[in-house]
C-alpha cells in the first residue's frame, strides 16, 4: 500500500472492519428472515396494521421443494385473514382471557387448538409412513414379557370405562408406541379408527387396564377419527393431540378454576 494513502491501515484493521460489516449485514439478514410468519403486526384491541416495513425489514417470499414429490411450500404461507373463534373475552381490555362459548374440544379453543398441518402421513427417510398399526407391521411386535394391551379396558379421569384397547400404533423410525387404538363405549356413530396418545396413558399392569386422565369417559366418543385404517396424517395427529391436550383444561369445570 502507498504510505501516503493508507498511513493508518494494516491487515488487522482491514480484517476488523470486514468483520464489523459482515456482522451488521448478518443482523439485518436474520431479522428479515424471522419476520416471515406473523407479520405485519396488528393492534390487539383495534386491529390496526402496523407498518409493513421495507426491504431491510421483511424478506421476500421463499419457496421450499419438499422431498418425495410432496410439492412446494412458501413462507410466509398465508396472509392475515381474520378468524372467528367460539370464545369471548371476560373483560374489555387487551390481554383479557377468553372463555369458550361452546364445546372447546370441538371448537379448538386454547390448549385444544390445532394447526392445519399437511394431510399426509409423516414419513421416514425412505418415504414410507412412520406411524402404522402394529397388527399390520410385519416384523414388529411387543416384547414377550409385556402385553400388547389388546382387550384391556380404558378408564377416563372419572374412573368410568371409556373403551377397550384393540390395537397399538407404532413409530417404525423411532421404534416405540405412539398411539393406542380403542373402541369407544360411546362411539357417537363416528366412523374410522380412534386413537389416544400413548404418552398420555398410564398402563396399570397389575389391574390390566389403561388410565387416561385427560378426559372423562363420555368425552372419548368424540375423539377425531382417522380416514384410513393403516396410516395417520399430520393433520389427524394434530387433531388427536389437541382433543386430549385440551381435556387437561376443559374436561371438568373444576380444572378451569384457579388453584388459589
Amino acid at each position: 500500500m502507498h504510505p501516503d494513502l493508507t498511513p493508518h491501515l494494516d491487515v488487522a484493521l482491514l480484517v476488523f472492519n470486514a468483520f464489523v460489516l459482515f456482522f451488521v449485514c448478518l443482523v439485518f439478514y436474520l431479522r428479515r428472515e424471522d419476520r416471515r410468519e406473523g407479520y405485519p403486526l396488528e393492534d390487539e384491541a383495534t386491529g390496526r396494521i402496523d407498518t409493513f416495513g421495507g426491504p431491510l425489514h421483511t424478506a421476500e417470499t421463499k419457496s421450499f421443494l419438499l422431498p418425495f414429490g410432496h410439492g412446494i411450500v412458501t413462507a410466509p404461507t398465508k396472509g392475515r385473514e381474520p378468524v372467528d373463534i367460539a370464545a369471548r373475552r371476560t373483560e374489555r381490555f387487551a390481554g383479557a382471557p377468553y372463555v369458550p362459548t361452546g364445546d372447546p374440544l370441538v371448537d379448538g379453543i386454547g390448549p385444544a387448538a390445532w394447526a392445519n398441518r399437511a394431510k399426509r402421513p409423516d414419513i421416514d427417510m425412505e418415504g414410507h409412513p412412520r406411524i402404522v398399526p402394529l397388527s399390520g407391521a410385519a416384523g414388529y411386535g411387543v416384547a414377550p414379557r409385556d402385553s400388547d394391551l389388546n382387550g384391556w379396558p380404558i378408564l377416563g379421569a372419572d374412573g368410568a370405562i371409556a373403551g377397550t384397547v384393540c390395537d397399538l400404533w407404532i413409530d417404525k423410525a423411532d421404534r416405540l408406541i405412539r398411539y393406542i387404538q380403542f373402541t369407544a363405549t360411546d362411539d357417537r356413530a363416528l366412523v374410522g379408527p380412534a386413537l389416544v396418545p400413548m404418552m398420555m396413558a398410564t398402563v396399570d399392569r397389575r389391574r390390566r387396564r389403561v388410565v387416561i386422565d385427560a378426559l372423562n369417559a363420555a368425552q372419548f366418543g368424540g375423539v377425531p377419527r382417522l380416514e384410513a385404517t393403516d396410516q395417520i396424517t399430520l393433520y389427524e395427529e394434530e387433531r388427536v393431540m389437541a382433543w386430549f391436550g385440551g381435556g387437561y383444561l376443559y374436561a371438568n369445570a373444576d380444572r378451569q378454576e384457579p388453584l388459589l
